[in-house]
């Protein structure tokens, strides 16, 4: 009874804009810049929205990017740090070579050191810009948990070894997620930001010519756009109705097995994970309750909080 009074304390301290504890003991509350840079919000939202305006699939560039920067040695902005004589970064890490994008919006930095002089971290603008791109296309909304600060250093090794891969089988995806401290109903209900933005045919080549868990029509109209050699850099939306939609389809398909990565259609093969996309399949706003949770929890990996880090002023470089 008191461990269940306790987890009911700690769900209701989450979901209030209380400070949240992070894995490594830091903190990081939804009021951290009310009296040091209250505009923060509208700033950051302000060109995020200029941003999709533009660019509609920037949103699932900029949600890809906070995962993978929080994946490596956590939510620290170190997958906006260029290489330098000290470390080679993880811009250039295979799973981020030419594929990571949104490094411009982020670069909102600038106006933000006009407004409040190293007060906000890149770590916390790429946080709010995954939450406001959610939004603006369609899904959910979540309190941003903010405080962070950024690192000084990057690890390609360390991005090429944690950041998980389209191929991966559900046994390697739950290992992968574990090791970050997320759950299995965590690495479905994020898995469902795969429903918006593209990825190229080398990463979904194999699951369409070789694996035998996919819709047969669906693996062949695949087939003729990728083939089994060459087109390596031809683009494909994950959800063939819409490529900006925030929605509960990318579910629906998996159902289908129609799942364009084979790490996706892994969610649906057989697994306790069966359940979980079937539930989300069937009621958005239980994916939609999930997902925003989940994403408060990546947000969360290992911060760098007070002497731990710093605040960059540009992004792209160590001060």
């Amino acid at each position: 009874m008191a461990e269940a009074c306790s987890l009911l304390l700690l769900l209701v301290f989450v979901l209030s804009g209380a400070p949240v504890e992070g894995r490594h003991g830091s903190k990081l509350s939804q009021n951290y810049y009310k009296s040091t840079c209250p505009e923060v919000f509208s700033i950051v939202q302000a060109e995020v929205e200029a941003a999709l305006n533009k660019e509609p699939r920037m949103g699932a560039s900029l949600l890809r990017l906070h995962f993978h920067d929080c994946f490596v040695n956590g939510s620290d902005g170190s997958i906006f740090l260029d290489d330098n004589a000290t470390f080679i970064g993880e811009k250039t890490a295979p799973p981020n070579v030419n594929s990571t994008r949104g490094f411009n919006v982020v670069d909102v930095k600038a106006r933000l050191e006009d407004a409040c002089p190293g007060v906000v971290s890149c770590a916390d603008i790429l946080a709010i810009a995954a939450r406001d791109s959610t939004v603006i296309l369609g899904g959910p909304s979540w309190k941003v948990k903010l405080g962070r600060k950024d690192a000084t250093t990057a690890s390609n090794a360390a991005a090429t070894e944690f950041i998980p891969r389209p191929n991966l089988n559900i046994s390697a995806l739950v290992s992968s997620f574990d090791a970050q401290g997320l759950s299995l109903k965590d690495l479905v209900a994020l898995s469902g930001a795969h429903i918006i933005g593209l990825e190229k045919c080398e990463t979904f080549r194999a699951h369409i010519h070789n694996d035998s868990n996919i819709d047969p029509t669906f693996a062949k109209s695949l087939q003729r756009k990728c083939p089994r050699a060459g087109k390596g850099n031809i683009h494909q939306q994950l959800d063939l109705q819409s490529l900006t939609s925030f929605d509960n389809s990318y579910f629906k398909n998996l159902l289908k097995k129609k799942g364009l990565l084979r790490s996706d259609q892994e969610l649906f093969s057989g697994t306790s994970a069966d359940s979980l996309v079937k539930k989300y399949a069937a009621d958005s706003s239980e994916f939609f309750k999930h997902f925003s949770k989940s994403m408060i929890k990546l947000g969360n990996i290992k911060p760098l909080t007070e002497s731990s880090g710093k605040i960059r002023i540009n992004c792209r470089k160590v001060n």
